[in-house]
C-alpha cells in the first residue's frame, strides 16, 4: 500500500500533482496540509496532527464525514508529520510520499528534508515538489532512478563524507568518489539512460531527481 501524506507546506500548482496521485493510495492529511486535499477534491483516510493549523470547520466536516482522527498535544518531542509517518506505517504503507513538505516556512522545509535522512526506515520514504522527486541513500546502498533522459539528478552529501560513489547511466560519471558536506560537486547531473543507478559505500547521501 502506497501513503501520501499531505503536509502543510506551499503547493502553488496542484496540476503538477497529478503525476503523483493514484485511485488506491492511502492519504493522510498532516494537520493543516488537508486543505490541499480539499484543493484537489479528495479525502483523507485519516488526519493527524495537533490540529493547530487546519480550518476547524474543515475539520468538523471531515468528522462528519467519518474521516479518523488522530490529535495529538501540542507539547510534544516529534513534529506532526513524524507522527503522520508512524501512523501510515502501523496502518501497514509499503511506500511513502510526503507532497506539500517544502515551501512556504523555510525551517519546516529544511526539517521535512532532514526526515528523510533522519533515520533508516522499513519502507522507502520520498518527497515530492512538482516534478522533483527527493530521496536518500544510507551507505551501503544504492538507487535506481527510471524515468526520460535529460532530466536533472543532483547528489548532496549531508553526512560529513559520502564514499564509493558511483553513477552508472548519468552524463557525467563518478567511479568510486567521495562527496563531502557542503560540495557542490554532485550538483546538476543529467540523466542520460534509463534505468541509471547510484551507488555508495558509507555515508548518508540526498539525491533530487527532476522526473519530467
Amino acid at each position: 500500500m502506497r501513503a501520501l501524506l499531505f503536509v502543510n507546506g506551499e503547493i502553488t500548482d496542484y496540476s503538477a500533482l497529478s503525476r503523483w496521485l493514484r485511485p488506491d493510495d492511502y492519504r493522510i492529511a498532516v494537520d493543516g496540509g488537508a486543505r490541499h486535499l480539499e484543493a484537489l477534491g479528495l479525502q483523507p483516510a485519516v488526519v493527524v496532527g495537533d490540529l493547530d493549523s487546519i480550518d476547524p470547520v474543515h475539520l468538523a466536516q471531515l468528522r462528519k464525514q467519518g474521516v479518523g482522527v488522530e490529535q495529538h498535544p501540542a507539547a510534544k518531542n516529534a513534529t506532526d508529520l513524524e507522527l503522520a509517518i508512524e501512523r501510515a506505517l502501523r496502518d501497514g504503507a509499503t511506500e511513502l510520499i510526503l507532497l506539500g513538505a517544502v515551501g512556504g516556512r523555510l525551517d519546516q522545509t529544511v526539517a521535512n528534508l532532514m526526515i528523510l535522512a533522519q533515520r533508516s526506515r522499513p519502507v522507502p520514504l520520498a518527497i515530492a515538489e512538482g516534478d522533483q522527486l527527493a530521496r536518500v541513500l544510507r551507505g551501503p546502498q544504492s538507487l535506481t532512478m527510471e524515468g526520460p533522459t535529460g532530466g536533472y539528478v543532483s547528489a548532496v552529501a549531508i553526512s560529513e563524507e559520502v564514499t564509493g560513489v558511483t553513477y552508472r547511466g548519468l552524463e557525467y560519471p563518478l567511479e568510486n568518489a567521495t562527496l563531502y558536506l557542503g560540495s557542490t560537486l554532485g550538483v546538476s547531473n543529467t540523466l542520460a539512460s534509463s534505468p541509471a543507478h547510484i551507488s555508495i559505500k558509507a555515508g548518508t547521501l540526498l539525491v533530487i531527481q527532476q522526473v519530467l
